[in-house]
C-alpha cells in the first residue's frame, strides 16, 4: 500500500481571484511519502519531479483537499487528480460530527506538542518576500499535523477537537480502509493522462 500525505499553499488568496480556482497560482506543494518515509516539498517549476509520487500513490491523503487542493492542483496536472484514491481528513471530521473544524484545532485538541506553526495568509505574505524555504517548511509542518491526525484516527478510531469550554470532545472516526482489489499489484501508475 503506497499512500502519501500532502497539503499545498498558494500565492493568492479568495480576496484575489474570488471562487474561481483557475487563478489560483500554488507557491509550494510539500507532501508525506509513505513509501519511503520522507518528506519533500516542490516550487512549481519542480513539479516534473512531484507528480510521480502522486501518480504512483494507491492514495492521497489530505485535509480539505477535496475541496481546495486538489481543483488547484489539477490546474497544473496535464491529465485527472479528482479520479486518484483520495481520502479527506476534514470531509471524514464533516461526516462524523456535521461540523467543518480547522486542521489546527483538531490537532491540538488530540496531538501532543503537535500543531500547525503559522496560517496560510503568512505563507502569502512569505511568497511577497521570496522566503521560499519558509514556505516550504510551514507546509512541511501540516503535511506533519495531517499524517499525524490520519494515523491517530486510524489506530485509535477516534479525534477529538476542543469544545468552546475548551474541553476536549471525542468523535469517533473510521477511516475508509483501501480496497486491495483495486491496488495495483504490480507498480502501475494512475492512468488519468489524455492519450
Amino acid at each position: 500500500m503506497n499512500e502519501i500525505v500532502f497539503d499545498i499553499e498558494t500565492q493568492n488568496t479568495f480576496a484575489d481571484v474570488g471562487n474561481d480556482f483557475k487563478k489560483f497560482r500554488i507557491s509550494v506543494v510539500s507532501l508525506y511519502n509513505y513509501a519511503d518515509d520522507k518528506y519533500y516539498s516542490f516550487t512549481e517549476d519542480e513539479f516534473i519531479n512531484m507528480w510521480p509520487f502522486f501518480e504512483k500513490a494507491d492514495r492521497i491523503i489530505g485535509y480539505n483537499s477535496e475541496h481546495f487542493d486538489v481543483p488547484i492542483l489539477n490546474n497544473y496536472y496535464p491529465g485527472d487528480m479528482t479520479v486518484f484514491g483520495h481520502l479527506d481528513l476534514m470531509k471524514e471530521v464533516y461526516n462524523s460530527i456535521g461540523r467543518r473544524v480547522k486542521l489546527d484545532d483538531i490537532a491540538k485538541a488530540t496531538l501532543d506538542n503537535i500543531s500547525k506553526t503559522a496560517v496560510g495568509l503568512q505563507a502569502i505574505q512569505w511568497w511577497k518576500e521570496g522566503k521560499i524555504d519558509e514556505i516550504k517548511k510551514y507546509c512541511e509542518q501540516d503535511v506533519r499535523v495531517t499524517k499525524e491526525v490520519y494515523e491517530f484516527g486510524k489506530k485509535h478510531k477516534q479525534l477529538f477537537y476542543k469544545s468552546f469550554k475548551g474541553e476536549d470532545i471525542p468523535f469517533a472516526v473510521n477511516f475508509p480502509q483501501l480496497d486491495v482489489t483495486t491496488i495495483k499489484s504490480n507498480g502501475s501508475i494512475n492512468l488519468t493522462l489524455p492519450i
